[in-house]
């Protein structure tokens, strides 16, 4: 449920407005250079501070509960924890009982029958992500030389979205967008199909990302109007190198040598300060609903890093797996 990977696997713990919220990764080589410092670039690209990003700053300063001495990795399970400061619980006294359309209020109520913390959306909140970070930052050393870069290609539809993200804070409502990832330096044959192919891991763990709602993989929906003929990546050389890659760097659900590429999907925030329509839980009445406090309008603007570290754990995992063989 919280837990990801076969070797190298991550366990994520903590609510929004708990004490804390934190991430415990087994399966990493013991001698690995570790320190705070390591995790302060990629920390700071998923903080807010750009406009339509929320208002709510934490410190997230890393603490390391064991796994880590002298600066060395120890080979036994490593345990990062952030503590949550900066909270707010007040502002979500009304969506207790008055679910935010979109969002996982209603469901989280009901699959837990109403004793689910709320507060800042709970182990639902994008706060999750932080830990997810973390175990990135550990994985990318992990499978080294693979380097992943993921970036922004488009926001509510447009290439150039400044103005777009003004109003859209302006208006009290929120944006969507598309992040492209890519993965370089893959080593040729892994994955193992079926159930764990490359597509099937990374999908499975991207889709763990709070507001995706769609991936593809190197040409994705297109090659459904294209021909075999235009589709199929000519093999250029011995090392797997290819012409094209409308595959994505994936054969048959195992990498073929050439970069992963992918596309990622994100829906607009559900919390909008916008008034809606949604149900009272208490008595079964209709209820309308202006969401408080502080939330993310443009939440894509912080995700880059995230589809990074996730991606980077999928590869780590398969590296280690590869090398128990």
């Amino acid at each position: 449920m919280n837990r990801f990977g076969t070797i190298f696997s991550v366990t994520i713990f903590g609510e929004s407005h708990g004490p804390a919220v934190g991430v415990v990764i087994d399966g990493v080589p013991a001698g690995i250079e570790l320190s705070e410092k390591d995790l302060t670039n990629d920390i700071a690209r998923r903080s807010p501070g750009l406009k339509g990003t929320t208002s709510r700053k934490e410190k997230d300063i890393p603490k390391f509960i064991s796994g880590v001495f002298n600066g060395l990795t120890t080979g036994s399970p490593l345990t990062i924890m952030f503590e949550n400061k900066e909270t707010a619980s007040s502002d979500y006294d009304e969506i207790k009982n008055i679910p935010r359309p979109g969002h996982a209020d209603f469901t989280a109520y009901h699959k837990y029958k109403g004793f689910n913390d709320y507060r800042g959306s709970g182990h639902f909140s994008g706060r999750l992500t932080l830990p997810l970070v973390a175990a990135g930052i550990i994985a990318k050393k992990v499978a080294h030389p693979v380097e992943i870069s993921a970036s922004i290609s488009e926001i509510g539809g447009m290439t150039e979205y400044g103005e777009l993200i003004d109003q859209c804070v302006a208006d009290g409502d929120s944006l969507g967008g598309t992040i492209k990832c890519i993965a370089r330096n893959i080593p040729v044959g892994l994955g193992e199909p079926f159930f764990n192919s490359v597509e099937s891991l990374i999908s499975h763990i991207v889709f763990s990302i709070p507001g995706v709602k769609g991936i593809e993989f190197g040409s994705g929906f297109k090659t459904a109007k294209m021909k075999g003929s235009q589709v199929n990546d000519i093999i250029s050389d011995i090392s797997g190198k290819t012409a094209t890659n409308h595959a994505g760097g994936i054969n048959g659900g195992i990498t073929n040598g050439n970069m992963i590429i992918f596309n990622v999907a994100f829906k607009p925030a559900s919390s909008i300060s916008i008034d809606q329509e949604s149900i009272d839980m208490t008595n079964g009445q209709k209820a309308r609903l202006s969401v408080k406090g502080r939330h993310d309008s443009c939440f894509v603007l912080r995700t880059p890093v995230i589809v990074e570290a996730v991606t980077a754990i999928v590869l780590a995992d398969l590296i280690c797996c590869a090398r128990a063989v």
